[in-house]
């Protein structure tokens, strides 16, 4: 293969690795799995309104499953507790509609990230410039380890801050501020964020480090030889 060719997919393999790392972190807590453990955690907070630990997952269950299906929002809409209220209300419907469509967009970029991912090793492999493409992973880890480590001192200084500039990245103005009496804040408080930060950082992290140590080659340059 053309060496400056070789190089140019390399840096794209290093581009390409944050984002799947990051979203491949978010991608695993998008399960019924992460609220069972995480409700369960140590010093987690109870609901100040009532609600118990099954009453937590059972919300949370629909929740999740209603970031990852094709539902509309009906889906939501429909639920009650058992004196016929409903679970959530128009603010925090309307505001799920949004958190889903950011969710599935996400997820259309993991996909698609990782499947080109994918397609630049096998073309490695085939085309002859294994070293380049383990150059790019290995690269890419100690680009993603920057940028987390970046990442986690904003969130380490003040993460209202970072949760903040987060939301007003993805959501106008103050659709996403919640009673604490709302079932959104009672399902999801502020420590529950924590701990996805730190999750989803604590993964890209430790699969930066091991991409940025093992991946490179050693003892190779450029294109193989064959």
């Amino acid at each position: 293969m053309n060496p400056r060719l070789a190089a140019l997919l390399s840096w794209a393999v290093t581009l390409l690795t944050p984002v799947v790392l990051v979203l491949l972190g978010i991608r695993l807590l998008l399960t019924p799995v992460f609220p069972k453990i995480e409700y369960r955690m140590p010093g987690f907070p109870a609901d100040d309104y009532g609600f118990s630990l099954q009453d937590r997952l059972k919300w949370a269950d629909y929740s999740v499953r209603y970031l990852l299906n094709n539902a509309g929002i009906s889906y939501l809409g429909g639920l009650q507790f058992d004196d016929g209220s409903p679970v959530f209300n128009p603010r925090e419907l309307s505001h799920m509609h949004d958190v889903k469509v950011v969710v599935q967009g996400a997820l259309r970029s993991l996909y698609l990230s990782l499947a080109a991912l994918i397609g630049l090793g096998l073309y490695a492999w085939f085309g002859g410039w294994r070293p380049s493409f383990l150059e790019g992973l290995s690269r890419g880890g100690w680009l993603t380890i920057g940028l987390i480590l970046g990442v986690g001192l904003f969130g380490a200084v003040s993460f209202w801050n970072f949760f903040t500039f987060f939301h007003g990245l993805f959501f106008s103005g103050d659709t996403w501020l919640f009673d604490y009496s709302d079932t959104l804040i009672r399902l999801f408080p502020i420590r529950f964020w924590q701990d996805v930060f730190i999750f989803v950082l604590g993964f890209a992290l430790l699969g930066g480090l091991l991409l940025g140590l093992f991946a490179k080659p050693r003892g190779l340059k450029g294109t193989d030889s064959r």
